[in-house]
């Protein structure tokens, strides 16, 4: 049996259609592929570029945190400090004439050589006015209150009343706390 020129080539082509063909299904896989980790690529580079210029502003950071440092209250280790900070935000809640019904106090936390304290204020009720205050004295205490989540809304009988929740929390220190961080890895 003999193949013919014509076979030879029609055979030809046909392996190279083949080839082509599945060389292309590769390539486009290998493209994709290749797509996906240039775009992680380049995402971990702003990253750490972020992370960089937070690192090159450490200076700026630690002479702000030296500031602030001595205006945070110092607790003895086994001392509740819970009330205390009810206390100040009982005092300028009803000071501007906002009333908290519920709340609840967090977990204390260390982050760093500082605890912090959530105080989760789930249902508080007050006008406009008494909350741009409190919030004000809140801000004026110091730079141990900070309310990092609020939500507002009106109440629906009552278009001058407003009421809603906020997460307050409250910065400390803990008398022979551990030293301050220096970002640097100790034994």
């Amino acid at each position: 049996m003999s193949v013919s020129n014509r076979e030879k080539t029609m055979l030809a082509l046909t392996l190279l259609t083949l080839l082509f063909g599945g060389l292309g299904l590769t390539a486009r896989r290998q493209v994709e592929r290749y797509r996906q980790v240039d775009g992680r690529r380049r995402e971990l580079q702003t990253i750490l570029a972020d992370r960089q210029a937070l690192v090159s502003q450490r200076s700026d950071w630690e002479a702000q945190y030296a500031s602030l440092r001595h205006l945070m209250p110092v607790f003895a280790p086994d001392r509740q400090v819970a009330t205390y900070w009810l206390a100040i935000m009982d005092r300028l809640a009803n000071q501007n004439g906002l009333s908290i019904v519920r709340r609840q106090v967090g977990e204390e936390k260390l982050v760093g050589d500082v605890y912090e304290m959530p105080i989760d204020c789930k249902d508080w009720e007050g006008s406009l006015e008494g909350l741009v205050r409190f919030l004000y004295d809140l801000q004026a205490e110091g730079a141990m209150l900070d309310v990092r989540s609020m939500f507002i809304r009106p109440t629906p009988n009552k278009p001058a009343l407003l009421r809603g929740s906020f997460t307050l929390y409250c910065a400390y220190l803990r008398e022979g706390a551990p030293p301050a961080a220096t970002g640097e890895n100790q034994p």
